[in-house]
């Protein structure tokens, strides 16, 4: 396993200096969700993606993920057809840039949880035969509708390619009831990537978790690891702070180094 973080963290930082600090403080890897502020166009935007990573990979720093909004169970027709639009220009995108993995969503849906599926199944089948003869692997992550790992799962078994994976968000699952035990009963044939996060149960009365800095919660990040150390995961941590989404996080000056500290007070050993 390895550390890396997710550029949601430094909303404000251009491709170069993600990595420069990247680099000056020792995270093996980058995942890119925006830029400049701005979050990412695969179109539009293939140029300044591009420059991030050679500037990157200059500085002895990965690309591990592109995470695309790319949603796999729209509300309409026409959200529809730009998300899958959408996502073909990622997989082209990441097979030139040699990326190995983009993040989807499952979405939202007032659909039924069996049709919803049933949609998520049938846009990944698709989905992942061209990220296949591309050389990439969809993780459909446990987030929206679909942040219980057994829904994942479920989905994943129907899809049936290793194109299509798993990636485990640590709030999400634990939010809703699964133990990490469980969550890797159900994800461990797909896991392909993980979301570091940390956040505090809901107040009395609240629904709402609170992010927080990576050991300072309630999801229990320290056996999350050992159950992933213990199942042989050799791929990315990385950390997802959303300082684009939460203005009143702390600045990443501080929670990149914070996490960074927590990743080698807690890290296996033999890691």
């Amino acid at each position: 396993m390895y550390l890396a973080f997710s550029t949601l963290a430094c909303p404000a930082w251009s491709g170069e200096r993600i990595a420069a600090e990247a680099a000056r403080l020792g995270y093996a890897a980058v995942e890119i969700r925006l830029l400049d502020g701005e979050v990412l166009d695969p179109a539009a935007d293939a140029a300044r993606i591009t420059a991030a990573v050679a500037a990157c990979r200059a500085r002895g720093v990965a690309v591990c993920a592109f995470d695309t909004s790319c949603r796999l169970v729209p509300a309409d027709p026409a959200a529809h057809a730009r998300h899958t639009a959408d996502l073909g220009r990622w997989i082209g995108l990441a097979q030139a840039l040699q990326v190995p993995l983009l993040r989807v969503f499952g979405g939202e849906s007032d659909a039924p949880e069996a049709v919803a599926n049933a949609q998520a199944v049938e846009t990944l089948i698709w989905a992942a035969g061209v990220a296949a003869r591309a050389g990439v692997v969809l993780a459909l992550e446990t987030h929206d509708a679909f942040a219980a790992a057994a829904r994942v799962a479920a989905v994943l078994a129907q899809v049936n390619s290793p194109a299509a994976g798993a990636l485990w968000d640590t709030l999400h699952p634990y939010r809703v009831g699964e133990s990490p035990a469980a969550v890797l009963a159900a994800l461990g044939p797909y896991l392909a990537h993980v979301h570091l996060k940390d956040g505090q149960r809901p107040a009395p009365g609240g629904t709402d978790w609170p992010l927080v800095p990576l050991g300072a919660g309630d999801v229990p990040l320290p056996a999350i690891l050992a159950a992933l150390h213990a199942h042989g995961y050799t791929g990315a941590l990385s950390f997802e702070w959303e300082k684009k989404w939460h203005a009143h996080l702390a600045e990443p000056e501080v929670a990149l180094p914070a996490a960074r500290a927590w990743w080698d007070s807690v890290a296996p050993p033999a890691l």
